[in-house]
């Protein structure tokens, strides 16, 4: 092959690498030990609580419910194309003192966008929840947690912090329960935790979000019996200067 040739194989591998190189940080073990600041690792007297995939009519005002009664405010990522069709509930959430959050314009996985395209749907999610809430995210968790270089460069260029999470209760299959879902998070709560449910099923199996529902109470009376305050990620002290945090 010619040089000018593996040259440009050589270029066009380094950009696939980079790319394709955060989404490493999908495996969470590993994502906490070497990317604390990914993770959403907090100040150590305070858990971050976290809602992916709304809002959704059905399942969200339940817990915002749920919330209020608990006394616990939380940052919701939403899908702005749901946001969009639900105005009012968005409002509502960032009205009772919820942080309001890009996950996305839609559920797409970004690994298989290129730069413009990931650029153009993170912008569009971003413009229209500041539209509809009338303040700009700040934060960015990207679907599925799968990260990709043009999602981390397009997020910071457009202002916003990407976070992930520190536990999750996998909350989102057929199988969970409110059990399974204390269960699953109970070695992630600790000092500085950013603890993962869904307040919405648009993504998982039908009615999913019961179990995540079922076991917010039992979850922030844990949390609580340590000696730690439940709150959003505004309310965090979020280590580092971010990553992909223009």
């Amino acid at each position: 092959m010619p040089t000018t040739g593996r040259v440009m194989m050589g270029l066009v591998g380094a950009g696939l690498l980079a790319q394709a190189l955060p989404a490493v940080t999908t495996w969470g073990p590993m994502r906490n030990r070497l990317f604390p600041v990914l993770s959403g690792r907090g100040r150590p007297d305070h858990v971050a609580l976290t809602f992916d995939d709304g809002p959704d009519p059905e399942s969200t005002p339940r817990f915002l419910d749920m919330l209020d009664r608990l006394d616990v405010r939380a940052t919701f990522f939403m899908l702005a194309e749901c946001a969009v069709r639900e105005p009012a509930l968005t409002r509502r959430v960032a009205a009772e003192g919820h942080e309001v959050a890009l996950h996305g314009w839609d559920h797409r996985n970004l690994l298989t966008r290129g730069p413009r395209s990931v650029h153009i749907s993170l912008a569009r999610g971003r413009n229209e929840l500041a539209e509809v809430t009338g303040s700009l995210p700040l934060l960015f968790r990207p679907a599925y947690g799968v990260l990709s270089g043009s999602a981390l460069l397009a997020a910071g260029r457009l202002g916003m912090r990407t976070v992930l999470w520190t536990g999750w209760g996998e909350d989102w299959t057929s199988r969970a329960t409110a059990s399974s879902v204390l269960d699953t998070l109970a070695p992630a709560i600790g000092p500085g935790a950013t603890l993962l449910l869904h307040d919405s099923d648009i993504t998982s199996a039908p009615g999913s979000w019961q179990a995540a529902l079922g076991a917010l109470p039992q979850l922030v009376a844990n949390c609580r019996d340590r000696g730690l305050q439940v709150g959003r990620l505004a309310d965090h002290g979020l280590a580092g200067d971010g990553v992909g945090h223009g």
